[in-house]
């Protein structure tokens, strides 16, 4: 037998990934909608001035394997990444990567260019870029309050 190190933050760190998978149910926050799917890709989100990004980590699926698709205001990402054919006569110590098909929606705010949304794929990374609309100048307008 061998002996190998002891890692607790390793420990932590796994015994959390499987009380997420356990309960069926990611942490999110905010209006992030999380369907119950095989697996859940990790993503960043981020904007400037002009757009609104969603870079997902996807990799080891095939990009016809990946859709995304805007309805009512609801971005929402989904695929599947299917497992590799066991062959015989292998043993396997450890198995951590996950399998199945996975769904990732937001809400997207209303000041947003759905027209105009584009997504790339690329060496396991899905981004969606999402323009943002023109800013109209607001106009200021006085109501008068009856009594």
């Amino acid at each position: 037998m061998e002996l190998t190190k002891w890692e607790p933050l390793r420990e932590i760190e796994d015994f959390f990934d499987r009380y997420s998978r356990a309960i069926a149910s990611p942490f999110v926050r905010g209006s992030e909608l999380v369907a119950n799917g095989g697996w859940m890709p990790r993503v960043d989100v981020s904007e400037n001035d002009s757009a609104f990004v969603i870079k997902a980590e996807i990799p080891g699926i095939n990009k016809d394997d990946v859709k995304v698709t805007l309805d009512n205001g609801v971005l929402t990402l989904q695929g599947e990444r299917r497992q590799e054919h066991e062959d015989k006569g292998w043993r396997y110590h450890r198995m951590e990567r996950s399998y199945g098909h996975f769904l990732r929606s937001f809400s997207l705010p209303s000041n947003v260019d759905a027209s105009h949304l584009k997504a790339h794929f690329h060496d396991g990374l899905l981004e969606v870029d999402i323009p943002k609309l023109e800013q109209t100048p607001s106009q200021s307008l006085q109501v008068p309050v009856e009594g």
